[in-house]
This record gives C-alpha cells, structure tokens and sequence, in this order.
C-alpha cells in the first residue's frame, strides 16, 4: 500500500468503483468492495465511509421528504434528491479515480 497523499492505481480503482458500482446495486457491490479492501487501504477505507455516510444521510433526506409530499413540498424535495446523488456520485467516482478525497456536501459524518 502506498502512502495517503499518493494511492496506487488499484486503489484508485476500487475506490471509484465503490462509487460507479452503487449505480447498479445500490450498496451490495460498494459494501463488499469496502469490506475486502479497508484494512489493506486507508483510500479506499476513507471512500467506503463516504459513500456509507453519503447512503445514510440521503436516506434520511429521502425518508423526510416522503413525509412532506404530504404538504406537497416533499415532491419536489424528491426530485432535487435524485438529481443529486446522480450528480455527486459520479463527481466522487471522477475524484476518487484521481486520487483525491472528496467530501459529498450535505453529507452527516456518522461512520468514522
């Protein structure tokens, strides 16, 4: 493993596949990425937090707004959501293939 400032090519890698795989599974694929790889990699260990934190935060996110399509604000809080996390994935895949740590905005930091 290389050092935190420099991730090797395969780091990089599985760090951004953490990212392009939760497009297809949601979080088995990224799950079990971040499992196999966090203790032999802190880059790919600090993307697996992200992504799980970035999961978390926009589920409650989603949860909430489900409760205020009621009052009709939370449709449109939906949508905004699902633009979103489409959007911030695929920065944090782009990011996490150059090497660089990237924090999703609006995310809760509760895995550290």
């Amino acid at each position: 493993m290389e050092g935190l400032n420099t991730p090797s090519n395969d780091e990089r890698l599985l760090a951004a596949a953490i990212y392009v795989s939760s497009l297809f599974t949601v979080f088995i694929g990224p799950l079990v990425i971040w499992l196999i790889k966090k203790d032999e990699s802190s880059f790919v260990d600090y993307h697996g937090k992200e992504y799980f934190n970035f999961l978390i935060s926009y589920g409650i996110y989603v949860f909430i707004s489900s409760i205020l399509v009621i009052i009709l604000i939370g449709a449109l809080f939906l949508w905004i959501l699902g633009i979103l996390v489409v959007i911030f994935t695929i920065i944090a895949a782009i990011r996490a293939y150059e090497g660089k740590r990237y924090q999703i905005p609006f995310v809760i930091r509760i895995i550290r």
